[in-house]
């Protein structure tokens, strides 16, 4: 049989280099990586991934990437979305500017390259699109508005896309990690500081950055490992498949079973 072709976005660290090199140790897998940064992923490439450099928020690197992969290997049969970042600080204190990035890169290039690989997909009546998503797309904070409702949104995007690729065979599944113990320093606090650090917000900026540090680094709070993301080669991966880090699932079952109310209280006791 044909060795199924698996595109894999933002593959130059974390959970996305790590969903790669599973897949290769896997085998049976053609296993293309994208990413901005192309040297990032040469290790990759030495265990038999093919790089392509693509922005996502460049439409014509997008379309370039999937004519290169449809020239090569007929086309996609695995799409995991992957690529994105967290933008964090005040609503208020963001410019407009990197919130528009901010939907770009976490909804819009995802939802073009989903469109383009599509085709295919309905043409073989079967594929697979995973769409790494958060625990954020189910919860809330203070500081975090821009980045989760760009989760929020592809939750909802993504259970419509579910139904609408059911009948060609297409499943669409979404990964909601906790917090990837390779995102906390550089990618959460530094730059919620730097926007929010001095700013009406900075007493609730520096409360919130210090529980996170408490939090993050207690036993019982430890952040997953972008080695645990899921084993996507397996036939019956659930719709839905949960990697988080304790404190999450606390904050999930706070939300679910406590409702709004009893949620603001425990993460503004959290904050202190």
């Amino acid at each position: 049989m044909k060795p199924k072709t698996v595109l894999v976005t933002g593959a130059s660290a974390g959970i996305g280099k790590a969903t790669a090199e599973r897949l290769l140790a896997d085998g049976g897998y053609t296993v293309y990586v994208a990413a901005r940064r192309v040297e990032k992923m040469e290790d990759l490439r030495d265990k038999g991934a093919k790089p392509l450099k693509m922005d996502i928020t460049q439409d014509d690197e997008i379309v370039a990437a999937v004519k290169q992969i449809t020239s090569e290997a007929g086309g996609v049969d695995i799409l995991i979305n992957n690529a994105g970042f967290g933008l964090n600080g005040a609503m208020e204190d963001t410019a407009f500017e990197d919130v528009r990035y901010q939907f770009e890169v976490n909804l819009f290039g995802l939802g073009r390259l989903t469109q383009l690989v599509l085709p295919y997909m309905r043409e073989q009546r079967a594929g697979t699109i995973v769409n790494v998503s958060s625990v954020g797309g189910k919860i809330y904070n203070p500081l975090g508005a821009w980045y989760i409702a760009t989760k929020h949104a592809l939750e909802g995007w993504s259970d419509c896309l579910h139904l609408e690729l059911k009948p060609f065979g297409i499943d669409v599944v979404i990964i909601e990690p906790g917090a990837i113990g390779t995102e906390f320093d550089d990618v959460m606090l530094g730059p919620m500081l730097e926007r929010s650090g001095d700013s009406a917000y900075t007493p609730m900026t520096k409360r919130l950055a210090a529980a996170l540090e408490r939090s993050f680094k207690a036993p019982h709070h430890r952040r997953a490992s972008p080695t645990r993301s899921p084993r996507f080669s397996r036939p019956n991966a659930r719709r839905r498949d949960t990697r988080r880090a304790s404190y999450a699932r606390t904050m999930l079952f706070i939300r679910k079973w406590g409702g709004d109310r009893v949620f603001d209280r425990f993460v503004m006791k959290f904050i202190g």
